[in-house]
């Protein structure tokens, strides 16, 4: 796993995560680690990483090993279940969630872009 991430292992850290939000915008990638498409989308958010100099945080979510903590996210920000999938956390809030392809090498920038 490399620097950029934090890990998504426990399910009170959905409150931090939506606490921290307040102050800057805060992301959930949700990665299946056998999936093909999940393995690109996750080079793609790496991509976008390191070119967009905005601030935010990037958590990991391995679905394989954390299932429950993804039906957490789920219920709690009120989103259908993809993988891999990107939500944007900001305010308190789902500002973006995309998924499958159409998280690409440009994703992080553009959707931080929406936000007021």
């Amino acid at each position: 796993m490399n620097k950029i991430w934090s890990n998504l292992t426990e399910e009170n850290q959905i409150a931090e995560i939506i606490a921290l939000s307040n102050s800057i915008p805060v992301y959930i990638f949700k990665h299946s680690t056998t999936c093909g498409i999940s393995a690109q989308a996750k080079e793609n958010v790496e991509i976008s990483f390191k070119n967009t100099d905005k601030p935010f945080l990037l958590y990991y979510l391995d679905l394989l090993k954390y299932r429950s903590i993804s039906n957490e996210v789920a219920s709690k920000f009120n989103v259908h279940h993809q993988s891999p999938q990107l939500i944007l956390v900001h305010n308190g809030e789902v500002t973006f969630t995309t998924s499958h392809h159409k998280i690409k090498s440009n994703i992080l920038e553009d959707s931080l872009s929406l936000l007021k």
